[in-house]
């Protein structure tokens, strides 16, 4: 697969294409660049939802001309990675964080390193990377996580052999939660409750709008572009509190997203001066998604919403991030604050060896594609910090 096949002639002068076989049972589709030389440390980038490999694409020449072989897949169920079920009622197990995070650790190995230099995931691909870091240190030795804080692993109940109480229910949380928010006026849903129903696929898929002005909206609403995003922390996960922020996070109950998000589309004069996504590359998300739809990518937020997916997160229990680690956010973006704590959580407890939170001017929850120049200064500052490039080997 050259470049002219993948991108349509949008991506960068030296990133190209090529799929990656025999992955932990994928086939994976990859963008990478500073290919053309052996040796150079490797740093691997994850991307979210609903976002593909292509979204690095303004980031990764700039870490090639710094010296590293940026590599970029198609994470589980997105793009053209294959080997995964296209189907709402196929097993969910494969979608689980540790097994997203074999993916990561597999590709790793077949791209012959032993280590990486660091690992950044953005979005959905935050807590992949973190479990890298969590999981297998030797391999993952820093780490950067994007967007979504990670607030550690779940806890076991601890001291609970002489207690009467009896343990609460997996997903009670989730139940209440949703129950409070219905009951608010007008009555809302969280967006991770809608993406989990059957439903969810169709209407992103096919919507009134189109796939393309679909997505077009749903970038710019989640961009420093649209002037309303104005984040700050929330004070607990409750209805009242998570209220607050916009209806693509907590939406109006029995909406779609694509009507949730329809009345904020960009006007032809705002769309033009969007340098970061310009028409032709929203081509490209538009035919990767109108090939796939997007259930592959949705299969993760059922898997959060799991309890019996989610036991295997115990066995990292009590455990904490001990490599290097830094968060970095767009100061237009709500993902910050979406889960409550978790920043904190993640800066006091869940990571011991924080270099930082780092919130960047003019971007919103697309940061690579926003702010790349930013965001780079800010890897390879980090980087060069750690020692990143003395770590990774072939």
């Amino acid at each position: 697969m050259d470049t002219l096949t993948y991108g349509e002639g949008t991506l960068p002068k030296g990133l190209r294409s090529r799929m990656i076989h025999r992955v932990n049972g994928l086939d994976v589709h990859i963008l990478e660049a500073g290919y053309e030389s052996q040796g150079r440390p490797l740093a691997l980038l994850l991307h979210g939802f609903p976002d593909l490999a292509y979204g690095w694409r303004h980031l990764m020449p700039i870490l090639a001309d710094a010296g590293y072989h940026v590599v970029a897949p198609d994470q589980r169920g997105f793009g053209r990675t294959t080997g995964w079920v296209n189907d709402y009622d196929a097993q969910l197990a494969p979608f689980s964080l540790l097994n997203m995070t074999r993916d990561a650790l597999g590709l790793v190995s077949a791209l012959g390193y032993r280590r990486t230099a660091m690992v950044v995931g953005h979005d959905l691909g935050s807590p992949v990377a973190a479990y890298c870091a969590l999981a297998r240190p030797d391999v993952f030795p820093s780490v950067v996580l994007m967007s979504a804080p990670f607030p550690g692993p779940p806890a076991l109940p601890f001291n609970t052999a002489q207690s009467d109480v009896s343990p609460v229910k997996p997903n009670a949380g989730n139940q209440n939660l949703a129950a409070a928010l219905a009951a608010l006026s007008p009555p809302r849903e969280h967006y991770q409750q809608y993406l989990s129903t059957r439903k969810a696929n169709q209407d992103m898929w096919h919507p009134p709008q189109g796939l393309h002005g679909f997505l077009r909206a749903f970038f710019y609403v989640k961009s420093a572009d649209w002037p309303w995003n104005r984040p700050h922390p929330l004070n607990a996960p409750t209805a009242t509190e998570l209220a607050q922020m916009p209806t693509y996070y907590v939406m109006d109950l029995g909406k779609t997203m694509p009507e949730t998000v329809a009345p904020f589309q960009p006007s032809a004069a705002e769309i033009l001066a969007s340098k970061w996504l310009t028409e032709p590359e929203l081509e490209v998300y538009v035919e990767e998604y109108g090939r796939t739809g997007f259930q592959g990518a949705l299969q993760a937020y059922r898997v959060f919403s799991d309890p019996d997916l989610n036991a295997e997160l115990h066995l990292y229990s009590g455990k904490t991030i001990d490599v290097p680690s830094l968060f970095i956010g767009g100061k237009s973006d709500w993902g910050t604050y979406a889960a409550p704590g978790a920043l904190d959580l993640m800066s006091t407890r869940a990571a011991t060896r924080m270099h930082g939170v780092e919130l960047i001017d003019g971007a919103g929850h697309w940061i690579q594609q926003e702010q790349p120049i930013r965001l780079s200064e800010l890897l390879l500052t980090f980087i060069k910090e750690v020692g990143g490039v003395d770590h990774a080997s072939c």
